[in-house]
């Protein structure tokens, strides 16, 4: 429990790298801040186009089936790449002061998952432009599923980063797991398509049962199914469990290897 109360206890440093993250993940651009809407909303025109036109799909508001997927797997897809270079990134703090190493991966995810948040502005006035019923007791489940989310990511992001401190071409790796994960995800597809004999080796993949609470929230406008939120919960432990397991080891001799 030491490491939870030191967290608590460097909370405001955590704070600290968040705001530094946020304000400096376009600085110098002319758009600034607005690239954090205009990233996934050409990802979304880009995916539409092709899904209407050239591999068409018979969903109906396919651009609103796709956003509200795409917007928490952009999150999921930073955290996993991004994070994997968050302690390679302020290696200069590791090697001069102490701090708990812990500190570096929490800060980037929560920076990408409340750039994720400013995210669903855009989703609710798609959905709201779209005339999709809002089902506000459903509304109610969409902060759980988001706090799921993170602490997947978090998980996850634990892992990477420390593994990378030792093995640097895991961060490129990485990047071919993202794109390979992204298709095994029902992101521009429905899980209902996938063959039966394969459809439950699907909901191993944590994304998939988030991605459908997700879809069931904004989309379907219903309540997600409690199944689906106890797979993602269990999932979501089991990453944080071996994240916090993982960095912990590898974290002792981080100064040396940097």
């Amino acid at each position: 429990m030491s490491v939870f109360k030191e967290l608590y206890d460097y909370r405001q440093m955590i704070l600290s790298l968040v705001k530094k993250d946020l304000r400096g993940r376009y600085k110098g651009s002319v758009l600034g801040f607005l690239w954090t809407f205009i990233n996934p909303l050409f990802q979304l025109i880009i995916y539409t186009i092709v899904f209407s036109t050239i591999l068409k799909s018979d969903i109906d508001k396919y651009y609103l089936f796709l956003f509200v997927a795409l917007i928490p797997w952009i999150f999921f897809s930073s955290a996993l790449t991004g994070g994997a270079s968050s302690v390679l990134a302020q290696q200069s703090m590791v090697t001069k002061i102490y701090f708990p190493r812990e500190v570096l991966p929490i800060s980037y995810v929560t920076s990408s998952f409340v750039n994720m948040i400013y995210c669903f502005i855009i989703v609710f006035i798609i959905v709201f432009i779209s005339g999709t019923k809002i089902n506000f007791t459903a509304i109610l489940f969409l902060p759980v599923v988001m706090i799921i989310e993170y602490f997947l990511a978090l998980g996850i992001a634990l892992v990477s980063s420390s593994v990378t401190v030792y093995f640097r071409d895991c961060e490129h790796i990485l990047g071919i797991v993202s794109m390979g994960w992204m298709y095994l995800t029902p992101i521009m597809y429905s899980v209902e398509i996938v063959p039966d004999e394969y459809r439950n080796l699907f909901y191993f993949n944590p994304m998939t049962s988030i991605i459908t609470a997700y879809r069931d929230i904004l989309y379907y406008s219903k309540i997600p199914d409690m199944e689906t939120l106890t797979n993602a919960v269990i999932l979501a432990v089991l990453f944080m469990t071996a994240g916090m397991f993982v960095f912990g080891k590898l974290k002792k001799h981080f100064a040396e290897e940097l």
